[in-house]
């Protein structure tokens, strides 16, 4: 039996044929590794954009965080920095709160010391007239005058007001020093006139001082002994004379307008009047007394029966004079608010320190005439 050989394949054949069975089925196709890089690198881009537009949100959130902070934080802060002279005015407020209190500490164990004086004084009078000294109507040494020996004729009220009289002219000098200052600053017309009312205000305590011991001590309100010898010789009814001071201000408070020169001479002229209404009230109040007084016969020794009843009738004379101050006060107070409310506040910040350079000399020469040299 014949059998026919099987026909041999040709080698390169089979290699082709083998390479490419095994590019079918196992090698990728060159075609689709290029489309596979893209979708990588789509892919890869997709997720840096993604990333890059959260980042970029979330600067943005935090720049509107920083943004709302930064404007509630402006609108929490307080006002701005002062200027110079706020920062200087709130530091003399600082210092004026902290002399005050200083001051109202001084002043209530200046009260306290002078409630001790007061009641050493009393005691010593008290000693004084139980062992006799006092020279009344018992021994005839100095007659009817009534005065102690070794002790100063002054009544514990009338020592009271001179140390209350005291502590006001030296809170009247301290005013001074501050209306001085406020005149140098050139402060504003409404500012300034702040300084001059507590002026104003410091003249009206010592008309309500005064008010206190004319009810007890007429007699040393009267005559002047509460100020100093100098100032003395221009007393008139327990103080100063209003149209005395209106002369001297005239030529302190220029310029003057037209309108307040006719003010200033209405005041003046109104003084003037009520002055010597006054004086002529307390001339009749002396005539009337004198004549009490030598109404029975000044003989040695007198009728008691007349001499009581006479004294009587002069107690209730002299009783009058506490009116006569009361008005002369109120006069003098009258003169001073009118001349404020004429004046600007320039203007009565230097009346006021004028009145108060006048008097301060007045007490200077005192000063120098009693620590004169005496001549032997």
């Amino acid at each position: 039996m014949h059998v026919e050989p099987s026909p041999k394949r040709p080698i390169g054949t089979s290699n082709l044929i083998s390479s490419k069975s095994s590019g079918v089925g196992g090698a990728k196709r060159p075609s689709e590794v290029p489309s596979m890089e893209l979708n990588n690198t789509s892919s890869r881009n997709n997720n840096d954009i993604a990333s890059g537009n959260s980042e970029a949100s979330k600067v943005i959130k935090r720049e509107g965080i920083r943004k709302v902070a930064t404007s509630s934080n402006s609108e929490h802060e307080g006002p701005k920095t002062p200027d110079p002279k706020t920062l200087r005015r709130l530091a003399q407020n600082r210092e004026a709160a902290r002399k005050s209190r200083l001051r109202k500490k001084a002043y209530v164990q200046q009260l306290e010391s002078s409630r001790i004086k007061l009641t050493q004084l009393e005691q010593e009078l008290q000693r004084a007239r139980a062992q006799g000294v006092f020279l009344g109507g018992g021994a005839h040494l100095l007659g009817d005058q009534g005065l102690p020996v070794g002790i100063s004729n002054i009544s514990s009220e009338a020592a009271v007001f001179d140390m209350e009289y005291a502590r006001w002219l030296e809170e009247h000098h301290r005013i001074m020093c501050e209306l001085q200052a406020a005149v140098q600053e050139h402060l504003p017309e409404n500012e300034l006139r702040l300084f001059v009312e507590n002026c104003l205000a410091h003249y009206d305590e010592l008309i309500s001082l005064k008010n206190m011991i004319v009810k007890t001590d007429v007699f040393h309100l009267f005559s002047g002994m509460w100020k100093t010898p100098a100032e003395r010789c221009f007393i008139w009814m327990g103080g100063f004379k209003p149209s005395d001071l209106i002369k001297m201000l005239l030529n302190q408070i220029e310029p003057l307008s037209e309108q307040q020169i006719l003010g200033i001479c209405g005041i003046q002229q109104s003084t003037q009047e009520a002055e010597e209404a006054l004086s002529q009230g307390l001339d009749a109040l002396h005539q009337s007394l004198s004549d009490t007084i030598a109404s029975d016969a000044l003989s040695y020794p007198s009728n008691m029966g007349n001499y009581m009843g006479q004294m009587a009738v002069a107690m209730n004379k002299i009783s009058t004079l506490e009116g006569f101050v009361r008005q002369a006060d109120n006069l003098r107070h009258q003169t001073l608010h009118r001349l404020y409310q004429l004046l600007t506040a320039r203007q009565s910040a230097r009346c006021f320190l004028a009145i108060a350079e006048y008097f301060h000399r007045l007490r200077a020469l005192s000063s120098l005439w009693l620590s004169r040299p005496r001549q032997e």
